[in-house]
């Protein structure tokens, strides 16, 4: 033991409370009015992603929250069953750690930024709080720490938190040490500082004595060529004094440079310190400290696999030899960290890195790691996965043209390559079962082939290249294979691929070298010569030098430097093909690879940053963009570049982008060149001016996202996040609308899409999740039937708010506001609110659907089910509960055809069209032979059905009514001051009369009720043949209209005694109000004035 050379510094750091990021702004000030146009997530759920944390409500262990790597954080309070996101519109959405306060469980401390160090790490902003269980948030301080690792809250003082913050991982400086805060935040001091270069892993604390604390320090820093996961500032200090002196620790520990340590103490033996220390070979291994830190034996030579991804240590609350090391494969220790054997991981995904152990029983755990979470009730020998936890990491996401609903396949972190379609034919939605894995290991740019969408290529890490064919599941590996005596070629971990947009079996594939293949990878030629800088990493300064190759971890989980990153051929000029690689080069070919200009400056670009994706424009072949990506450099600013003269030179479009979110991906428009979206590490912006301004996407949780594809046919976004899974912007065609036109008109009414006609399938039963529990993962369609959206520069107002409004601005002005007239007011209170709805023409100008629409300001979107209005009586109220095998009243399905539809407003009885009628076409999905090959006869007869609804349940209804009038007259005759017997007899014999025809038109309940079969009312015959055709498109079958025509003559009997009933009801009304009796329902009183 001696005491540090290193300076201690001991600085109070002031913060502002109420701070916001640039993220934050740029989301509120926002003022592009489509915005917020709806996103739709699809999953996937069944692989989930990187964990970060767990923390348990201290008495309520079924209420907890899941901290992820790059999924902002969770919370659930039935034990997994249901999830709430509540990060979602923070400055962040990696999260380091999450911590309960004792004292309070309302009150969340979340450090942001993910503690570990490898390759696909994201950054925070700082120290967030919560004082309401997660439901708002405040950002307290801390925001240049980047990777939060860990937060303690005194459990005596609430006020008092100390943080690990390991700083910056790809510069220096920033806010990196021990914190402490001694006011909740509203200011921290810097209790332990080691240099620049270094910042606090991990510490423990004396449960007895606060003032004990002992910590790790962790030198280290990640670029795009490198890591280096170690060095001198790199070690064990101790403090008795709470943070005002410290001692580094060197008894028992190793002498050489250090890398990463993980510190756990044992809970019921808390002066027993464990530390996992990442070292040369000779020194690495567990140690253990039995004086608190003092002094250190070494256990074993174990460490994690890979430090910089895992080395965190987890001791068993009540057995202080039995400790767990998360890994690859979590490691356990029976014997105090001498012994190691590994945790059963049968049905589990590897890489954990968050373990729970439940403290009144050991044997039930959580771990947390690249698969998501999982649950063992007997301490890890069977595990239950948590199905339910969208986080899938995408690198890159494709669609295909498959119909009548393409599929979307994407590569992501760690859980493999796989595929799902962009919607189903089911009420349920996309659900796990949906997904399926077409390729292993970390995946990355799938391609369809465009004339077949049963083949597919999919990537694993560093080049593996595989066509795989849906049909038989099988699958060939492609690579591109080094010639005799050739280097291997130099692969990036997430390597570009290419399906020509000429030629569908050519495919262009970069390492160093760009790879071209005519035969869908059989063969492969080389086309390029060294596309990058050709810089020897090894002599690049890393903090402020070069570093040797014994290094701690020097290059672990990084590329082969100098390797290609995107491919583009132009679509509209064959053979132009450009590239751009890792360390700042974009290069351009002409003539399809016989020769190459390379690019190497770009004004306004750090050198040698990593060009995260290029793209040749579809409509000049002159024109195209590139992003370029430098945070690993410590740089965060977006760089969004555009060409004009096919690469020559360059010129910067990020403009307005926030400053803080590097670029990662550009795509352009197919109909509007300036209309173009970009991916960012915290969402998605979209410019309608060629990049002179751009918006956000604010329908788009906080979420990196590496990836943007656009499926033409469809006019959809496809969104790949880096931790939320995938998104798609169903029908981007109003934003194709500029801001100016919006704001110049009332309204605006945007295309109607051509949509498939079909009836929804109901594979479990006809409710979302079907009977298969809360927890069941299903993501949803777009709503069944057209999508019409339309945008309201102002909501349409009634005479009072306009009122109000001006008095407002008079209030404002101080200005009196004058006492309206009578006659004003009058017309205010009885002036209808005005209404916006939809109007639903056939291609013959016949009204088939009014739907109503919202009056709100802003972009609307209203859906027509393509059915007629339901022939069911209107309904004022709803039941208070419907059982869900109850569907809704719905109308005959529509036949395929062209339909138009009108924006309509109705305002003061006045009937205006806010826009002009926008043509769209219905198409029959006709996915089976049973579809009937004459929809307008099935039409015809369904129409004619409908009608006999109309009449049946109008029948009903009035039966009801006469019903409802016939007690009150009983009552009524009963109250009268002279008793009247013939009246009495009268109403009796009406009313046998209605519970007659209620036999014939509803069934002759004596003999149901005792559960015995009743001759067919009118109603149970109309209902099963109304109901029997609203799920089918088939033709009609010949029972039916022999049914039908039953039907019809049994109603129209029953139809002609009605009104005779119903005449001789109002004739004793009349006599009631004659004789004086009581008001009841349906009379009209009389007053003879002579």
């Amino acid at each position: 033991m001696r005491t540090s050379i290193k300076s201690v510094v001991f600085s109070t750091i002031a913060v502002f409370a109420g701070g916001f990021t640039d993220l934050a702004l740029a989301k509120a000030e926002d003022p592009h009015p489509l915005s917020g146009i709806p996103l739709r997530n699809i999953g996937p759920a069944m692989i989930s992603g990187r964990i970060s944390d767990f923390a348990f409500h201290p008495d309520k262990k079924h209420e907890f929250y899941v901290a992820t790597a790059s999924g902002n954080l969770w919370k659930t309070t039935n034990n997994t069953i249901t999830w709430e996101p509540i990060f979602d519109h923070e400055g962040s959405y990696s999260i380091g750690v999450i911590e309960i306060d004792p004292n309070n469980p309302q009150v969340l401390w979340v450090g942001s930024g993910e503690n570990n160090s490898q390759r696909s790490v994201a950054y925070g902003d700082g120290v967030y709080k919560s004082t309401d269980g997660g439901k708002s948030w405040k950002n307290v301080g801390l925001k240049e720490s980047e990777h939060i690792s860990q937060i303690w809250i005194n459990p005596k003082d609430s006020n008092t938190v100390l943080v690990a913050a390991q700083g910056p991982l790809w510069n220096e400086g920033g806010d990196r040490g021990l914190y402490k805060t001694t006011d909740g935040g509203k200011s921290w001091d810097r209790i332990l500082h080691i240099d620049k270069h270094t910042g606090i892993n991990e510490f423990v604390i004396d449960p007895d004595n606060h003032e004990n604390i002992v910590a790790s320090s962790y030198q280290r820093r990640r670029h795009v060529w490198t890591l280096i996961n170690g060095g001198p500032g790199s070690g064990i200090h101790k403090t008795t004094d709470g943070g005002k002196t410290w001692t580094e620790i060197t008894s028992g520990l190793p002498k050489d440079h250090m890398g990463r340590i993980g510190l756990a103490n044992a809970p019921s033996q808390p002066l027993t310190i464990y530390a996992i220390i990442e070292a040369n070979d000779k020194e690495k291994g567990t140690y253990r400290s039995l004086d608190f830190g003092q002094t250190w034996h070494k256990q074993s030579s174990y460490v994690a696999g890979s430090p910089q991804y895992y080395n965190e240590l987890v001791v068993d609350p009540h057995n202080p030899d039995r400790v767990y090391s998360l890994n690859t494969f979590t490691n356990v220790s029976e014997d105090a960290g001498k012994t190691w054997t590994k945790l059963s991981d049968k049905f589990r995904h590897v890489d954990d890195h968050a373990l729970w152990i439940d403290p009144d029983n050991t044997q039930h755990i959580f771990i947390g790691g690249d698969g998501g979470v999982y649950e063992s009730w007997d301490r890890g020998q069977t595990w239950r996965h948590i199905r339910n936890l969208p986080l899938g990491q995408f690198y890159r996401v494709t669609p295909d043209n498959d119909e009548p609903f393409y599929n979307i396949c994407g590569g992501t972190q760690d859980n493999n390559s796989l595929c799902a379609p962009s919607r189903t034919n089911d009420i349920h939605g996309i659900d796990n079962a949906d997904w399926h894995i077409i390729l292993g290991g970390d995946g990355y740019e799938p391609q369809f082939d465009p004339n077949d969408p049963n083949i597919i290529y999919a990537q694993y890490q560093y080049g593996g290249l595989a066509r795989y064919d849906r049909r038989t599941e099988e699958r060939v590996y492609i690579t591109p294979h080094p010639e005799a005596g050739e280097p291997a070629y130099k692969w990036n971990w997430n390597t570009p691929l290419l399906v020509s947009p000429h030629k569908s079996t050519r495919l262009y594939y970069g390492s160093e070298y760009l790879f071209r293949s005519d035969n869908r990878g059989d063969s492969w030629k080389k086309i390029s010569g060294d596309l990058t800088r050709k810089v020897d990493r090894n002599q690049l300064k890393v903090m402020g030098r070069v570093w040797g190759p014994d290094s701690i971890a020097k290059n672990v989980s990084t590329s082969q430097y100098g390797s290609l990153i995107g491919i583009s051929e132009s679509p509209v000029q064959p053979d132009l093909l450009m590239v751009g690689s890792d360390d700042g080069v974009i290069s351009v070919s002409k003539d399809g690879g016989d020769s190459w200009n390379k690019i190497s400056k770009f004004s306004g670009v750090p050198d040698m940053s990593y060009v995260s994706d290029v793209l040749w424009s579809q409509h000049d072949a002159d024109v195209a963009y590139a992003t370029f990506d430098n945070h690993k450099k410590g740089d965060f600013k977006p760089y969004v570049l555009k060409s004009t003269d096919q690469g020559k030179s360059w010129k910067s479009i990020s403009s307005n982008l926030p400053e803080r979110g590097s670029a990662h991906t550009i795509v352009e428009d197919h109909v509007d060149p300036n209309l173009m979206f970009v991916g960012t590490e915290f969402g998605v912006f979209f410019t309608q001016n060629a990049g002179n301004s751009w918006h956000e996407l604010t329908s788009l949780p906080t979420i990196a996202v590496r990836d943007l594809e656009i499926q033409k046919r469809e006019n959809d976004l496809i969104i790949g996040s880096f931790g939320r899974g995938v998104y798609i912007l169903d029908d981007y065609t109003p934003l194709r609308t500029s801001n100016q036109t919006l704001n110049n008109n009332v309204a605006t009414l945007f295309p109607v899409k051509d949509t498939w006609l079909y009836i929804e399938g109901d594979q479990f039963d006809d409710r979302e999740k079907g009977s298969s529990g809360s927890d069941f993962f299903t993501a949803p369609n777009p709503p069944l039937g057209v999508s019409i959206s339309y945008h309201l520069k102002d909501n349409f107002k009634t005479l009072k708010k306009l009122r109000r409004e001006t008095e407002i601005e008079k209030e404002k002005k101080d200005e009196d506001t004058p006492y309206p007239s009578w006659d004003k007011l009058r017309a205010e209170d009885n002036e209808e609110s005005p209404t916006v709805f939809v109007l639903i023409e056939d291609d013959k100008g016949n009204v088939i659907r009014r739907i109503p629409a919202k009056n709100s300001k802003g972009f609307q979107q209203v859906q027509w089910d393509m059915r007629y209005p339901a022939p069911d009586p209107v309904k004022l109220k709803q039941p208070d509960w419907i059982p869900y095998w109850a569907s809704p009243p719905m109308g005959p399905l529509v036949i395929p055809g062209k339909y138009q539809a009108t924006l309509m407003k109705r305002q003061n009885s006045e009937v205006t069209a806010l826009s002009e009628a926008k043509s769209f076409s219905l198409k029959s999905l006709a996915n089976s032979p049973e579809i009937s090959a004459n929809p307008a006869v099935v039409l015809a007869f369904k129409l004619e059905l409908a009608e006999l609804q109309r009449k049946t349940t109008g029948a009903s209804a009035k039966l009801d009514e006469m019903e409802n009038r016939i007690k009150h007259l009983f009552k009524a005759v009963d109250m009268s001051v002279t008793p009247n017997q013939k009246a009495a007899q009268e109403i009796r014999d009406i009313a046998g009369r209605v519970r007659d025809l209620k036999v014939k038109l509803h069934g002759d309940s004596t003999i149901t009720s005792r559960q015995e079969a009743a001759p067919w009312s009118i109603s149970m015959r109309v209902g099963s043949l109304y109901g029997g055709l609203l799920e089918s498109q088939a033709n009609i079958p010949g029972n039916y209209r022999t049914s039908m025509k039953i039907a019809q003559s049994e109603l129209a009997t029953t139809l002609k005694t009605m009104h005779m009933i119903e005449a001789d009801l109002q004739a004793f009304e009349e006599e009631a109000e004659e004789n004086g009796l009581p008001w009841t329902p349906g009379r009209l009183p009389t007053l003879d004035t002579k």
